[in-house]
């Protein structure tokens, strides 16, 4: 087995999560519209952006590119729900910034984690699945300056598990597959996706986790199972 030389962690419920106030509500965006019949027939407001393992590069080209194909989505789903053709260029604004304005804290565990990796001489990256600016939500925690690479999927131009967020990734850091673990809480975009990129995995299963995944799978050859991030220096 390959020296480990890099750890790359997920962002979301494995560094930090979501904390009051939380995010405005889809429905409560549709009734300040007066949409609320509408409203009624949207769904799950978190099931609105692309899906995991989707590839998007053409609309990855620039930040405008990608935050105009945002918008288009939103826009398209709203006719679908009912909305006239006038309301959808401002309800699919103040649905997109509602999206996006979360309130996150860093877990306990992560400063001192990163801080002990960067001591080992580890290369520390981010790879999530997020909006552009992942390097503003890095700096809104106060993590900046703690990772050599970050990769967030709205610039890579796929969503993990596609192999093409990983390898980006791994080429940012200058790694082998062989040489990193992955850390993170989801078991198909933290697990599965990066062993089948050739990766290690570790699958943080928090007390606390961020989201409720249900009972987790059984563990794969190539990863391990921890439920806070201190445990990682046993797998380096």
């Amino acid at each position: 087995m390959a020296r480990t030389r890099g750890v790359i962690f997920d962002f979301y419920g494995t560094l930090v999560r979501m904390v009051a106030p939380l995010p405005p509500s889809h429905a409560s965006v549709f009734d300040r519209h007066g949409l609320g019949v509408q409203g009624a027939r949207w769904g799950d407001q978190w099931s609105v952006g692309p899906a995991d393992g989707e590839e998007h590069t053409a609309h990855s080209a620039s930040e405008q590119a990608y935050h105009t194909w945002e918008l288009d989505r939103l826009k398209t789903r709203a006719r679908g729900c009912g909305v006239p053709a006038e309301q959808l260029e401002g309800l699919a604004a103040d649905l997109d910034a509602a999206t996006k304005d979360m309130r996150l804290a860093v877990y306990e565990d992560v400063r001192a984690t990163l801080a002990d990796l960067r001591r080992r001489g580890q290369t520390v990256a981010l790879c999530s699945n997020w909006f552009w600016d992942l390097e503003g939500a890095v700096a809104a925690v106060g993590l900046t300056g703690l990772f050599d690479v970050v990769v967030t999927s709205a610039q890579a131009g796929a969503r993990k598990p596609h192999p093409l967020i990983y390898r980006t990734a791994l080429e940012g850091c200058g790694l082998r597959a062989e040489e990193a673990l992955f850390v993170g809480d989801a078991w198909g975009p933290d697990v599965e996706g990066p062993l089948a990129a050739g990766m290690r995995a570790a699958h943080l299963c928090r007390p606390d986790g961020a989201v409720d995944f249900g009972e987790a799978p059984p563990l794969r050859d190539g990863a391990a199972r921890i439920t806070s991030l201190r445990a990682l220096t046993a797998l380096l």
